[in-house]
């Protein structure tokens, strides 16, 4: 992982959260290199125990943020709460499920009750 191009931009976060390592890594070369997002930055969310991703889609303007995990984690509401709280409570985010396949979906997850658009 350490000789990949994209691994300079994940060198100061994926040391400090290795049991996440693989989803953040494989996350991000899929929004950069795949889906070819702009302005992506690597964030750290000491409070999730892992690191986050910023950036916007091609042709948009909108900042978005995307939180890389496994599929055989266990998430819990308050972890979902301390991660909207350490990003600066943004609209909505996105978490990123990676599987051993290497395969990612992506959920949108907004704070509290939200009806979905019709």
């Amino acid at each position: 992982m350490d000789t990949h191009p994209s691994y300079p931009a994940l060198s100061e976060v994926l040391p400090k959260y290795p049991k996440v390592a693989g989803a953040l890594f494989q996350t991000y070369n899929d929004l950069k290199l795949a889906q070819q997002w702009t302005d992506l930055e690597v964030l750290d969310l000491p409070s999730c125990s892992r690191g986050a991703l910023r950036g916007k889609r091609p042709q948009m303007d909108t900042t978005l943020y995307v939180i890389p995990c496994s599929l055989s984690e266990s998430l819990s509401t308050s972890w979902l709460q301390d991660a909207f709280k350490e990003l600066g409570e943004p609209p909505h985010i996105y978490l990123a499920i990676n599987a051993e396949d290497s395969s990612i979906v992506y959920y949108k997850i907004s704070p509290g009750i939200v009806k979905p658009p019709v």
